[in-house]
């Protein structure tokens, strides 16, 4: 039988943070709803979705990118659940992710937030960290550079050259975790490139 997902992408609201590093995770799910053809509509949660499939008479998705700040995420995230009827196991989290080369994507659920403000927050809302996560790659900044700035930075002329194709993986990734699972989507994206 069919089941609802919730992909929440994070990010930060307003044209000043559309393009950082930062809102990746809201870059996926515009991915992951042009696919399909899905419009985002403002929703009462606090937060804009898109309803869609993941295909025809499969699992119904729910993209969802919270109008709140990364920080404050959560509240947006479990409202949706419930509204949805969505368990923390099917609430899948797109983040932006510092200890990943900027061309890779890890996937993982459960377990700590590695200092991301954003799960942190959304974990606690949810009341469980048990929940699935598609962390796409932005590397850390070069030289001495704040972490903090880098991620509210846009991406440089050299990741732009990539970022389609590295969003489109996100956006598969997503796509393999529901329909195939976590372990297979491991081990589809964690396994080295081919030489």
């Amino acid at each position: 039988m069919p089941h609802t997902w919730l992909v929440v992408g994070l990010g930060n609201p307003g044209p000043r943070y559309e393009k950082t590093r930062h809102n990746v995770g809201q870059m996926v799910l515009d991915e992951l709803a042009a696919r399909r053809g899905a419009v985002f509509r403002v929703h009462k949660a606090n937060a804009r979705t898109a309803e869609t499939w993941l295909r025809p008479g499969a699992d119904k998705l729910v993209l969802a990118k919270p109008n709140s700040f990364m920080n404050v995420s959560g509240g947006p995230a479990a409202g949706l659940a419930r509204f949805f009827g969505v368990d923390p196991g099917r609430v899948v989290v797109v983040h932006d992710e510092l200890d990943i080369p900027f061309d890779t994507i890890k996937l993982k659920s459960g377990g700590g937030h590695g200092g991301h403000n954003g799960v942190r927050d959304v974990a606690k809302a949810l009341g469980t960290a048990d929940f699935p996560r598609v962390r796409v790659g932005i590397g850390r900044p070069p030289g001495r550079q704040d972490p903090a700035d880098w991620v509210l930075d846009p991406f440089g002329s050299a990741e732009r050259a990539t970022l389609a194709a590295h969003l489109s993986d996100a956006a598969d990734a997503v796509e393999t975790l529901i329909e195939h699972g976590l372990v297979a989507a491991q081990q589809r994206f964690h396994a080295p490139p081919a030489s």
